[in-house]
């Protein structure tokens, strides 16, 4: 999956942005980071259990990686955002 393919389905969820964190780029939902994206944009960090890690990383698949960032986001995002984002996340894929 390409860097824009993540770039666009992150930012696709409410109140996220994206900013700059040291050498590496971040998306944040209201200031919390939950995807790092190291300078070379070849990798991602998506902040997630380890077991859900784990679990997904041997068949990270375009799918696969945008439930993870979702998953991320969901970790991080207040749950007054959770509430408004449950018909869109349900429909995610």
């Amino acid at each position: 999956m390409k860097l824009a393919q993540v770039r666009r389905h992150a930012l696709s969820m409410l109140e996220v942005t994206e900013e700059p964190h040291f050498e590496k780029s971040s998306f944040r939902v209201r200031g919390k980071i939950f995807i790092t994206v190291p300078a070379d944009g070849k990798h991602l960090h998506v902040f997630v259990a380890e077991r859900a890690r784990e679990m997904h990383l041997a068949r990270a698949t375009p799918t696969v990686i945008k439930h993870l960032v979702s998953q991320a986001w969901a970790n991080k995002a207040p749950k007054s955002l959770l509430r408004q984002a449950a018909p869109t996340r349900r429909g995610a894929s």
